[in-house]
């Protein structure tokens, strides 16, 4: 059965954080850690219920403020700074927008409310058919049934597809289901790895 869809990720493939220093030095003026700082936006209650779309983007990141004991007027900044060291991979984007001549390309993206406005201001919605984000969806991977959504927009069969994500458990849980899966470590390995499996001149 040929593939005939590639899904992705965003955060950590698409977008990285390439350069730690802004993050760092925010972690310090607040007195934590790194990791500190990185949990409490990310890995938090909060961060989880507006990952399900239970809480808006704004909501958590009033919480993250709160948690930190910083005036409601320093969430912009906080916001500036915590992501400033982030870059949007646009060399991969454009190896996507070459595979939409031939296949279909979905985004499947554990994210907040504001994802989809983010991505359209930046101008690099047109590299995918389909965003799937789970503060949309009110899913979250790994749940299998974020990947059977996926599937069914497309109307394909698990072996149909092709995931990449730079999380192991996202990564397993999608061959679980049947679906060909790629664990992304860098952008040349994960292109190499897509090329051999669709079998594309390398």
């Amino acid at each position: 059965m040929s593939i005939r869809a590639v899904y992705i990720d965003l955060g950590g493939v698409l977008v990285r954080t390439e350069f730690q220093a802004p993050r760092q030095h925010l972690a310090e003026r607040l007195g934590m850690e790194y990791e500190d700082i990185v949990r409490i936006v990310f890995n938090s209650e909060t961060g989880r219920q507006a990952s399900l779309g239970a809480i808006t983007e704004t909501e958590h990141w009033a919480a993250v403020i709160r948690r930190l004991h910083l005036p409601a007027s320093h969430v912009q900044t906080m916001r500036d700074e915590f992501f400033a060291g982030d870059v949007i991979d646009r060399n991969l984007l454009d190896f996507l927008r070459g595979l939409r001549e031939t296949l279909k390309v979905g985004l499947i993206s554990n994210a907040w409310s504001g994802l989809r406005p983010w991505i359209v201001t930046n101008k690099f919605d047109d590299a995918f058919d389909l965003m799937i984000i789970s503060a949309e969806l009110g899913i979250m991977k790994p749940d299998p049934r974020i990947f059977q959504h996926a599937l069914e927009q497309f109307e394909l069969a698990p072996a149909e597809a092709v995931f990449v994500d730079d999380d192991t458990e996202n990564v397993e849980a999608a061959r679980a289901l049947g679906m060909h899966a790629i664990h992304f470590t860098r952008p040349h390995q994960a292109i190499g790895e897509l090329k051999q499996l669709l079998n594309y001149p390398t």
